[in-house]
Order: C-alpha cells, then structure tokens, then sequence
C-alpha cells in the first residue's frame, strides 16, 4: 500500500525551484550545462543525548527526504529534558523529558502523553467525550447526571463509596 497520495509523488517529482546552470562552449558550440543543488547541513539536532556524538571527523552525511525521514529521525534520537512552570496547579516547575521518534510525535496530544499530569487529564477529556457519545438522546441519563451535579452531598457519598469486590466463587459451597 502506498505511503502517500498520488498528489503528494507527482508534486515531489517535479523540477526543483533552484536550478543552477552555465553556458560552456564544447568544440565550438555553446552548450548548456546544470549543476544539482545540493545543501549539506553540519549540525547537532539530537538536543540533550543521553548517548555521546561521535566526533565530526567522524560523521557522514546523510540523504535525507521525506521517505526516510521518521526513520533517520528515530535514529538520531532527538530529546530534551527541561524544568516548566506547572500551570496546572500553579506551584512550582513540572519536570519534562521528551524523545522524539517521528514527526507524529510532536503533535500536542502526543506530548501531553508522554508528561504524567497532562496524559491524566487527556485521558479524562477521552472519558469525557466517550460519556457524551454514550448520552446522546438519553433524556433520562441526562437528568440523572444534571442532578448529581447539582447536589454536592450526593456527589460526595458517590465518590466515597466503597467498590463492589468480586465475589469468591471458590467459598459459596457449604459443608454437609
């Protein structure tokens, strides 16, 4: 199955935007010739490694397009490890450690489920939509909520209650 829309292959085979190119004169005739525009980027884009680089003598260049991008992502580990400010519950700093393994993972959602504080509540919001998927046109079940609400000392004898255990199948046999 192809990775991406026929869209997307026939605009990244088109001509590049930057072409370079020079009148040569061969036996006579001019001739034009073109050169391939190629850009080589020395830099560390692996952020806060736990592993050491090797040293730039050592490093080869890398062809990288949009194919094998997540993949030379992945390998290159890119992390970032930093102290926030926790504006969730106002004190103190939240301590943050992200590695990224494709692009996907710098989407919001992903990083709020790589941060503890942030995966909970995105985990309620999905509880949240599910219970509002589940509601929808049960006029009764609605009421049942809105009253609950409502009434904080039923809220607080419904949170406090204790849980149903399971029952033990092995001890309801009586002795004869």
């Amino acid at each position: 199955m192809a990775k991406e829309s026929s869209q997307k292959f026939i605009g990244r085979t088109r001509p590049p935007r930057v072409q370079i190119e020079y009148d040569v004169e061969v036996y006579g005739a001019q001739k034009k010739v073109n050169l391939p525009f190629v850009m080589g980027v020395m830099a560390d884009l692996s952020g806060q490694s736990t592993e050491p680089l090797p040293p730039v003598a050592e490093r080869r260049f890398l062809e990288i397009d949009s194919d094998n991008f997540d993949d030379r992502l992945k390998a290159m580990k890119p992390r970032v490890a930093a102290m926030v400010p926790n504006t969730l519950t106002g004190d103190g700093n939240l301590g943050v450690d992200l590695t990224f393994e494709s692009m996907d993972d710098f989407s919001p959602a992903s990083i709020a489920r790589n941060i503890e504080p942030l995966r909970q509540l995105l985990e309620a919001r999905g509880h949240l939509a599910n219970l509002l998927t589940y509601m929808d046109g049960k006029n009764g079940a609605e009421d049942l909520i809105a009253k609950l609400l409502a009434d904080p000392t039923l809220m607080q004898s419904l949170s406090a209650a204790p849980k149903a255990e399971p029952s033990q199948s092995g001890d309801a046999s009586d002795e004869t």
